[in-house]
């Protein structure tokens, strides 16, 4: 109850102040595009004589470090366009080239860690959602999806930038080109964006929302071409300015991508024979010891309009995705791993609703595609195939989507999971929405499950944002509490940040093709920072005090959780931030909780005190460090943890990262530790050929494994992969036994574009 009071206390004193600060950044500012006569060539040199045919886009002004003050480097962009793609130029001028921080050559490499220039995209113009692309000088190609102004209503994946149920998907991989070059004077940059690439309305003339933003590391400063409050990120699209005169074709597009695929395996823990057999376009046979599988698929992508796009998928694999990265699970709920894999993230965003409280088991996700074709403990299951339609069609948001999959005697049965998404954006960062999930056993009457939800947003002002949903699920043989609802609120300035959040999951609520932490629990939470700005420090960028309160008590009134956290996060004009927590926390058991091996917690409510610190070095310069500190009480006992991840970068080309976690638990049950190694190696040849590395030891699963990867990309993600995982046991980390198993995979995919 004390949530939503004050939430409408929010609402009721925060909103006059909101409308009152709408104004604060003026006007937003207009660009326009010029029809290019000959298409400019993209080699980075901005010397071909179609960019003096365009207007000059400039007055960039500092988002970071000092808000309103004019970019302390000239930067000057234009903007072309042809039948076929949008070409953007920018010059990007430092008066001191030397101090430029190139970055890796890997795609969607780290951008806050460089230099940089970004491109935003509001192509429907609903300043809600946009495409982004954009580059370093050492010409990469970064891409992704903005979905609600990067505002995540699900989980925020571990990758950085979040993910495809985050509010910015930096997963998502197009089909555009990009090269730079630099001399005395800066850095430039040269974009091809296709109009196949993008989704927009119907053709002709267009408006679209528009904004540019230009790093520059060794002053952590970020400049924006049309400003946003600094208590917002450059997703916010809704202070974006405007883009006029692109003049779109009317077209189909059609993208066929095929793949071929060979790999050999073994599987140590298993002694039973290979079976030999055929099915659709993949054949597995015996190679003595070990299963050799030849397979062809692919997917296919068909324009229907310029604003709805159909997928199709037949034969799906994932071979060259990047695997997991390890956890170390301490609590009594689901690990959370992100999507990765290509077919499930564009647009992505557009399934996406939910809640989250990181780290603290109230995470809800209601569609959740991981659950498709990843079977129990991440037994891959095989996909027949699916489709996929997304975009704009009469004034709403569209999500179609029904992926067929096969069946894994004895383990899994053969699937069809179906959803329909429907959304509106309506003015003012708002939005309502209704999503329908079914999973159905395609040869077993009665296995089924259904979710329904409505969900929506209410922007007030510039700093006032309510969202809220509702859902039921439907499961044969399961009755009782079957539903989840939301409502949260949210005050944002720059001064001010204010959050509050009452969720309720029942003890039935069953969404199986979503995520859930944990289930049957009321959840109310409130928290309040303050930012704390020095302008006259050099080396202080600002502090930012806040407290945060978590509760979460069973229908039966029981308090399951509850978390009182107090910090003051300092961050340092290079990046740099210390934050030094302390948490009251508690613990309520209902059951008996088996932590470790024969470690067993009995039930009880458990207070205690901890201290939890986090911490990063510059993570501009060539060496950095961050890390965490969990010291203090832990359920009947005590916990010291350290986490710490190491980063080297040796120039453009060479990356590594060192990744230690340990935990020791002295409980009154029992005493155990935790230990988690993982070594990250990567060398880029170029932005399109690579060839990265991850070794894992995880002490509480009993096991290292190896990844190799080599990938030479052609576009979006397309290209030849070669990938060689190996895993082995291990009672310690230096008491390597048999390995468990072993698998060398060659893959081949290619994209080929037809206009109609």
């Amino acid at each position: 109850m004390i949530p939503v009071v004050a939430l409408l206390a929010l609402v009721a004193l925060a909103a006059p102040v909101a409308w009152a600060q709408s104004a604060d950044l003026g006007p937003a500012p207009r660009a326009l595009a010029a029809r290019a006569e000959a298409a400019p060539r993209v080699d980075g040199v901005l010397d071909d004589p179609a960019w003096a045919s365009a207007l000059v886009i400039s007055g960039f002004m500092q988002h970071e470090p000092f808000e309103g003050r004019p970019a302390s480097e000239r930067t000057e962009v234009r903007i072309l366009f042809d039948q076929d793609a949008i070409y953007v130029g920018a010059w990007l001028y430092d008066a001191d080239p030397t101090g430029i921080v190139r970055g890796e050559t890997r795609r969607d490499a780290r951008i806050d860690d460089t230099d940089a220039f970004l491109i935003v995209l509001d192509t429907y113009h609903d300043r809600q959602n946009a495409f982004v692309f954009g580059t370093t000088p050492a010409g990469i190609e970064y891409d992704g999806q903005v979905a609600r102004e990067g505002t995540g209503s699900g989980i925020q994946s571990l990758r950085q930038q979040g993910g495809a149920t985050a509010g910015f998907n930096l997963n998502w991989d197009g089909s555009w080109e990009v090269a730079t070059s630099a001399d005395e004077q800066g850095w430039y940059a040269e974009f091809r964006i296709p109009f196949s690439t993008l989704r927009y309305g119907q053709g002709g003339e267009q408006t679209w929302g528009l904004n540019l933003a230009r790093h520059i590391r060794r002053r952590n400063e970020q400049s924006f071409w049309s400003p946003v409050g600094r208590q917002f990120t450059l997703w916010r699209v809704s202070s974006a300015g405007t883009l006029d005169g692109i003049e779109a074709p009317v077209r189909r597009t059609v993208q066929i991508t095929p793949y071929s695929l060979a790999s050999t395996s073994k599987d140590y823990t298993s002694v039973a024979p290979v079976p030999e057999e055929c099915a659709r376009l993949s054949c597995r046979f015996d190679m003595g010891s070990y299963a050799g599988d030849v397979a062809l698929g692919g997917d296919a992508k068909l324009g229907l309009t310029p604003s709805l796009t159909l997928d199709l998928t037949y034969n799906t694999d994932f071979a060259q995705v990047e695997v997991d990265e390890q956890q170390v699970n301490l609590t009594r709920f689901t690990l959370f791993f992100p999507e990765k894999r290509p077919f499930f993230l564009e647009n992505a965003g557009s399934f996406s609703v939910g809640s989250s409280s990181a780290g603290g088991g109230q995470a809800v996700e209601m569609f959740f595609s991981r659950r498709i074709g990843i079977g129990p403990d991440g037994v891959p299951v095989p996909i027949v195939g699916g489709g996929r339609l997304t975009g704009k069609l009469a004034g709403l948001t569209v999500g179609l989507l029904d992926i067929q999959t096969d069946d894994i005697p004895g383990v899994v049965p053969a699937n069809n999971y179906a959803v329909g998404r429907l959304a509106r954006e309506l003015p003012n960062r708002s939005r309502i929405g209704a999503m329908v999930i079914h999973r159905t056993a395609t040869a077993l009457d009665g296995d089924y499950n259904r979710t329904y939800l409505a969900d929506g947003r209410l922007g007030i002002g510039r700093s006032v944002t309510i969202d809220a949903f509702g859902a039921v699920t439907e499961t044969p043989s399961i009755s009782g509490r079957e539903h989840a609802l939301n409502l949260s609120g949210a005050y944002n300035t720059r001064t001010w940040v204010l959050n509050t959040t009452y969720t309720e999951v029942g003890d039935n609520f069953n969404p199986e093709v979503g995520f859930l932490e944990r289930s049957g629990y009321r959840f109310a939470s409130f928290h309040i920072l303050r930012h704390v700005r020095f302008a006259n420090v050099a080396w202080l960028r600002e502090l930012r005090p806040h407290v945060s309160y978590r509760g979460y008590w069973g229908f039966d009134g029981f308090n399951q959780t509850r978390t009182i956290h107090f910090d003051s996060h300092v961050e340092l004009a290079d990046g740099a931030f210390f934050s030094p927590a302390f948490n009251l926390t508690r613990e309520g058991l209902q059951a008996p909780f088996e932590i470790d091996s024969g470690v067993v917690v009995p039930p009880d409510t458990y207070d205690n005190f901890e201290a939890a610190w986090r911490w990063n070095s510059n993570e501009g310069a060539p060496v950095s460090i961050n890390g965490s500190l969990d010291w203090g009480g832990f359920l009947s006992g005590t916990r010291r943890g350290v986490h710490n991840t190491l980063t080297v970068r040796a120039g453009v080309s060479f990356a590594s990262s060192l990744r230690v976690s340990y935990n020791n638990l002295d409980l009154a049950e029992g005493s155990f530790s935790t230990t988690l190694i993982a070594l990250r190696l990567a060398y880029n040849f170029t932005p399109r050929m690579y060839l990265q590395s991850l070794v894992q030891y995880n002490e509480q699963a009993g096991s290292w494994s190896g990844n190799v990867r080599y990938g030479w990309l052609n576009t979006a993600g397309t290209g030849l992969f070669v990938v060689v995982n190996e895993s082995h046991a291990a009672d310690r980390w230096h008491d390597v036994s048999g390995p468990l198993g072993r698998a060398v995979i060659v893959k081949f995919t290619r994209q080929f574009n037809v206009v109609l």
